[in-house]
């Protein structure tokens, strides 16, 4: 039951984050890209459900959904410890300070959002949702900065600690790389698919499904089987090309 109510919670929250991302941006008053009442509400929208069944038995009303941690946490196994709890509301009003602050024309956003989130998650500001309210925080901001949101896979969990620990060491690189990659993935298998209809070339990653691997898709059409071309280095061919390579294998 918990797991359900995790996954359940969490596409509300996306829904409602990508929702007033959308809307923010279409207002004349968008400024700012994130405030801390979106966030709070964000976290109460992810670990409400949750909690409310499974709240942790040391909870303290001030902790609940939405509040910030009244606790210290122990160090992380890769040794980083997050700041003392009386810290958290002013480096939280800090945090939303920088996020706000006009951006140079040298910063790209990937970068700012990169080290806003990789500095959140060090900051650790909730008892417990912290990774999933940060990464629905990024997507807020790119969205608002006119980006489609970074979509991290779970099979890439081990892939981004490891980026979010070299980020704590000082090197932002690998959390900047898995940044940019998730959006492109995110624009190559969600948006591109959703556009690009049943006859325009698209990269073969966007056309990927579970019953229909790229490499797969690949090997056809090397064998003339999948109409499909190669440029650049990548195979691109159309969603009907690949409805016809179904069926004909069918």
């Amino acid at each position: 039951m918990a797991a359900y109510l995790e996954v359940s919670a969490y596409a509300r929250a996306a829904q409602w984050v990508y929702a007033h991302a959308v809307a923010h941006r279409s207002s004349a008053e968008a400024t700012a890209t994130i405030n801390l009442t979106e966030l709070r509400h964000v976290h109460e929208l992810l670990i409400g459900p949750v909690w409310e069944h499974v709240a942790p038995h040391d909870l303290r009303p001030e902790e609940g959904p939405g509040g910030f941690r009244v606790h210290d946490i122990l160090a992380f196994p890769d040794g980083m410890r997050p700041p003392e709890w009386p810290e958290v509301p002013h480096l939280m009003t800090d945090w939303v300070d920088r996020a706000n602050e006009p951006r140079a024309a040298s910063e790209h956003v990937v970068l700012r959002v990169s080290a806003l989130h990789a500095e959140f998650e060090r900051i650790h500001p909730f008892r417990d949702g912290n990774g999933r309210t940060g990464r629905l925080a990024m997507n807020l901001m790119l969205v608002r900065s006119g980006y489609p949101p970074a979509l991290i896979a779970a099979r890439q969990r081990r892939e981004y600690l490891a980026a979010l620990d070299r980020s704590d060491r000082g090197d932002a690189g690998p959390l900047v790389q898995l940044t940019a990659r998730s959006i492109r993935d995110g624009i190559e298998r969600v948006l591109l698919p959703a556009l690009a209809g049943d006859h325009r070339l698209i990269p073969l990653a966007a056309l990927e499904r579970p019953d229909l691997s790229v490499r797969a898709m690949i090997a056809a059409a090397r064998r003339d089987r999948l109409r499909a071309v190669r440029e650049g280095g990548r195979w691109y061919a159309t969603r009907g090309a690949v409805e016809e390579y179904l069926a004909s294998r069918r």
